[in-house]
């Protein structure tokens, strides 16, 4: 299960850079940014791009956080750092106070 999500949280991220790349550049100088004469990218394009992306990054997030709660389940639980020092130092042997 947990190799599935990883597959389709790199497939979401691929196609959420795609779907970003592809977005009208709107005077920033990241983008790929094409003239408005281009039918491609009219308003109504603009509009489906944003809501894919819209979509595809609100899966992309619910993936990655079921991701990390079916990971987390895995983890064996340990002591603190702070335990293990306590513990480690009752072990040493004491110095005799007649010195």
């Amino acid at each position: 299960m947990e190799n599935i999500l990883l597959i389709l949280n790199i497939v979401l991220a691929i196609i959420l850079v795609i779907l970003i790349l592809f977005q009208k550049s709107e005077g920033g100088a990241l983008g790929i940014g094409v003239s408005q004469d281009n039918f491609m990218f009219s308003r109504s394009a603009g509009n489906f791009l944003t809501k894919a992306t819209a979509v595809v990054a609100t899966l992309f997030i619910i993936c990655s956080i079921a991701l990390t709660i079916i990971s987390r389940q895995d983890i064996i639980p340990t002591t603190s750092v702070i335990d293990k020092d306590i513990e480690s130092t009752e072990d040493v042997p004491k110095i005799p106070d007649n010195n």
